[in-house]
This record gives structure tokens, sequence and C-alpha cells, in this order.
């Protein structure tokens, strides 16, 4: 990924504080629940230590699919996703994610994926392809070729398009799949938002285009009531993908709702900060015990929410998030050491 300083924009990620409960890892097999969701997971870099924010280890990624595997989760084919959410739902299931197609993702993480048939979605930017440090199309068209391989799409530029106007946004992504159709004979109905990031416009743009679904950058769960293109995954990385952490977030769960508020996820500095409401379905067990933090501030503290009717919670942010990224943290605990989780994303303009 390329390093670009950026205007102010703020990610506000509702999801799961990582408390822990590691009394065995097959604890899960005694855990019964009627919908486990759909865990997403994203990597970037593999084995290039000197980007730890956008890479992981490969002795820790082995030990990651070594993890996953002794969990008796299953690998989820990109063609099979929306079926899996509908289906099985008592199975844990995994959607392998993999962003930008860097040259160390083909060297060193695809021959691993290949050995142990492994499927996943590879998101590609067109502009990069063949640049330093990036696959080739040669490459690429080799995975694409894979059953194992969806070749997703990414952009074309990878820049921060969401600060575009729709005009040029729209621009940028024709060309992508221009692109996509000339080299691989289709487009994806795959899409990754550049940095995570969108707006109800550039979300419009990618559905009037004829993608399916569309992932972001933000932590949760998927289940049947997630927008199909506002999608959460897990980013991993050094810091994020510690084998610790990474038994915890397996053993994450959905948690249902009806809406979030505000819709909008590109907010004016005048919205920051947001009033956050969340309508949840009926039926989630314990649901006033959830708990919140949050750095608003710049400070990580307790949030303060209030259930203004039975099924929806209203999350109180009393300062404005600075910086990058502002971040809350709820979490609800469940039996034999899962958590329900959910997560969020706006970004702050600055103006």
């Amino acid at each position: 990924m390329q390093l670009i300083i950026k205007k102010l924009s703020i990610i506000i990620i509702l999801s799961l504080s990582f408390e822990t409960n590691h009394s065995s890892l097959s604890a899960a097999d005694n855990a019964s629940f009627d919908d486990f969701g759909l865990i997403s997971i994203m990597y970037h870099r593999f084995g290039e230590s000197k980007y730890p924010s956008t890479n992981i280890q490969l002795d820790i990624f082995n030990k990651q699919l070594e993890i996953i595997e002794d969990e008796g989760i299953k690998f989820i084919h990109p063609m099979d996703f929306e079926k899996s959410l509908s289906n099985n739902k008592e199975d844990r299931k995994i959607l392998l994610t993999i962003d930008d197609g860097l040259l160390s993702f083909y060297n060193n993480a695809w021959p691993i994926l290949k050995k142990k048939k492994i499927p996943f979605v590879l998101f590609v930017s067109t502009r990069e392809v063949g640049s330093y440090n990036y696959m080739s199309w040669d490459q690429i068209v080799e995975l694409h070729n894979s059953d194992l391989v969806e070749i997703g799409n990414h952009s074309h530029s990878h820049e921060y398009l969401v600060e575009e106007n729709p005009n040029f946004i729209k621009e940028d992504i024709l060309k992508s799949i221009e692109i996509f159709k000339k080299k691989l004979g289709k487009n994806s109905i795959f899409f990754s938002y550049p940095f995570g990031e969108y707006s109800l416009e550039f979300k419009k743009i990618i559905k009037d285009l004829g993608f399916k679904y569309a992932f972001g950058q933000h932590s949760g769960v998927i289940d049947e009531t997630k927008d199909l293109w506002e999608l959460p995954r897990f980013p991993i990385n050094e810091k994020y993908g510690k084998i610790e952490r990474f038994q915890t977030l397996i053993k994450t769960l959905p948690l249902k709702y009806d809406n979030i508020f505000p819709k909008e996820r590109y907010l004016l500095n005048s919205k920051n900060p947001p009033n956050i409401k969340i309508s949840f379905y009926p039926g989630i067990r314990n649901l006033r015990q959830i708990t919140c933090f949050s750095n608003e501030g710049n400070q990580w503290r307790n949030s303060k929410i209030l259930f203004i009717e039975e099924h929806i919670l209203e999350i109180k942010i009393m300062e404005k998030f600075v910086g990058e990224r502002g971040r809350i943290n709820c979490s609800l605990k469940e039996s034999d050491g899962f958590w329900r989780w959910l997560g969020i994303q706006f970004v702050i303009a600055d103006k």
C-alpha cells in the first residue's frame, strides 16, 4: 500500500475489546450458537518486516492457518460467500482476503495457500500492477486461472477516493473495470474500498456499476443482516496479528442489527462527534451488558451508552475525535470464551 499523508479523516470502529479467555482452544468444540456468522480477515504484505503496519511474518501466518484448521473453521470460497451466510449457520466459517496485489504475497503466501488449497480473494488496484514491489499481470492471470482464487477490484488509482467528487470516483472505477475486462476477460463482483473508506455516494456508485459485494477495513463479523456493500473485515498485521489476539478474533460472533445511524459514513467536521444509534435485532441475550470504550478527544475512556428503547442503543461521544482515526470498542461476552462483535466506520472530512 502506498504511504500517503491524508487530510484529517476519522475512522470510528465499533468493535470488540480484546479481553481474552484462553482456557482451551478446544472450548469452541463445546459451544453451541444458532449463527456463527462469517469472519473475514485481511492481509497485505508477507515477510516484509520494514512495513509492520501492513505486514505479517510468515511463521505467524502459518501458525494462524494452523489455528483455523485446528478449530475446525471452514475456509469459504469467494463464490460461495453469500450462500454461506444463509446455509449451515451452525458451522464456523472464514473468508480470507488480501489487498493490493503486492509481490511479497505472490512470492511468500501464494505457495502456502496453493499447497493447502485455501481459497481467497485478492484485491488488485490496476494502476499499480507491474510497478515496483507489485505483482505483474502474468502473475495475476496465473492466480485468476486457479480454482482457488477470485481477483477482486480495488479501484484503479488507490487514492483517497472518498474525498473526491462522484464523477472522479466513477471514472476511476470505470477505468479499473475496463482493464479487468481486457486482462482477465471480466470484471469481479467483489470490491474493496481503498483504505476501507466509503460514503453513501461512493457506495451507490459501486452498486450501480454492478458490484455485488464491497468490503471496508472496519472490524466485525458478517451475517445476513449486514449491508453487502459495507462488509467488515479484521485487518491483520504485526501489531494486530499476534497469536493471542488472533485466537480471540476467531471466537467472535455477529451482533445483528436493523440499522445504524447516521447512515452517511462520510461526515463533515461539523458533524464530529456523531451521535450514534444502533437498532439491534430482538432476542440478543444479555444485550444490556454490552460495554463500550472510545478514544474521543484522543484519550481512551468509557463511552456513555444508553438504551433509549428496548433494542436501540445510543452511544454518546462527548468530545470530537482528533487525529486520523477514532475508535469505539463495544463487546458483549458470550459463553465458552466467545464474544459478540460489531463494527462501523465513519470518515470525517476536514471541512
